[in-house]
């Protein structure tokens, strides 16, 4: 499911687009460049607010909870000084 990003003006311009785009995914307008409103479609806006799951619980992902994650050392080679002269 991916998502599509526009503007107040592009929504306001073609509202049918939006629409077949939320079948797709989630529709984020803008409004100044922030993201001001979210068009879904009815079948996805029931998914995440039909059963007993609280929004916590969704976003939780528990089958994530194995999952080993090393972070690399950095080295002098990496980064160097910033030039403040």
């Amino acid at each position: 499911m991916g998502c599509t990003i526009v503007t107040s003006r592009e929504f306001n311009q073609d509202v049918s687009k939006a629409k077949r785009d939320a079948m797709k995914g989630p529709v984020f307008i803008t409004d100044r460049g922030q993201a001001a409103h979210v068009l879904l479609s009815v079948k996805d806006y029931r998914r995440i607010t039909d059963g007993d799951k609280s929004i916590a619980e969704l976003l939780a992902m528990p089958e994530t909870g194995d999952i080993d994650f090393e972070i690399p050392r950095l080295s002098s080679e990496m980064y160097q000084p910033a030039d403040l002269s």
